[in-house]
């Protein structure tokens, strides 16, 4: 571990150096994964984020991450839910047991995919750099999510906010942010479609019309209908909830504000 923090602490790596590794672990990538075909994916595997790690690790940690992990588990994933987040690095532990830690890194899959389309109508940008295409963005995420992992490792806590995280991330990476500029459904919904929250739409289901307000988009839309029988909300009245894919609205008016429970 020590060895690991000194790197961590100390290095720092050129705007070239960065564009040379980062594009030879991109060419790996796509080189060894029997699922990435191009930069631009159609699909990818839990799998593609563990050889990431392993790149990375071997070609800016001099190949210490893992070591230093021991027997901790470090997992991949990939989330379908994830819609707002671009990853998401967890820590798992039972309380006083140090011996239960395992840490977990997923990537939100439906951003990604939402991203890079011909009818894109903006640069997408991740950690405040430009991304080409998914598997740059996938990188990025990767990175961002790479520097909690060490902090977690290192320090026991971690904030993206903070200065060393922002440190570690410029040093290494030369992040200029800590945030994404994914594509959300939210965002597709309102430029695609049309449709924000609030907005009165109609849409049907199972043979029938039914009308009602956007409450919120994720991957589907929350629309709440006017039903005696549903759950009282603030406003005075009661509300059946469906989950519409947002394709399937049709807007009636719009600018409302949801009622709240």
């Amino acid at each position: 571990m020590a060895k690991l923090r000194v790197l961590v602490e100390t290095a720092e790596f050129s705007a070239d150096q960065v564009e040379v590794q980062t594009r030879l672990i991109y060419d790996t990538l796509l080189k060894e994964s029997p699922y990435l075909d191009d930069g631009n994916f159609a699909r990818f595997h839990s799998t593609d984020l563990e050889r990431l790690f392993a790149e990375y690790d071997h070609y800016f940690f001099s190949a210490l991450i893992r070591p230093t992990l021991g027997n901790t588990p470090l997992r991949f994933r990939l989330s379908k839910r994830m819609t707002r987040a671009g990853g998401k690095m967890v820590t798992h532990a039972r309380l006083n047991r140090p011996d239960s830690t395992s840490y977990e890194i997923s990537v939100a899959t439906t951003l990604l995919f939402q991203c890079f389309d011909d009818d894109d109508h903006r640069p997408i940008t991740v950690t405040g750099i430009t991304c080409h295409d998914r598997l740059e963005a996938l990188q990025r995420v990767m990175e961002h999510e790479l520097v909690h992992l060490l902090e977690m490792l290192l320090w026991a806590k971690s904030s993206c906010s903070a200065g060393r995280f922002q440190s570690i991330a410029s040093r290494f990476f030369g992040h200029k942010g800590h945030t994404h500029e994914l594509i959300t459904p939210r965002e597709r919904a309102l430029v695609k479609f049309g449709i924000k929250p609030g907005d009165r739409v109609r849409f049907l289901l199972d043979g029938m019309h039914h009308t009602g307000i956007v409450n919120r988009i994720t991957k589907r839309a929350t629309v709440l209908v006017k039903n005696s029988r549903g759950r009282p909300y603030a406003d005075g009245h009661r509300y059946s909830t469906f989950y519409v894919p947002v394709e399937l609205l049709e807007t009636v008016d719009a600018g409302r504000r949801p009622p709240r429970h």
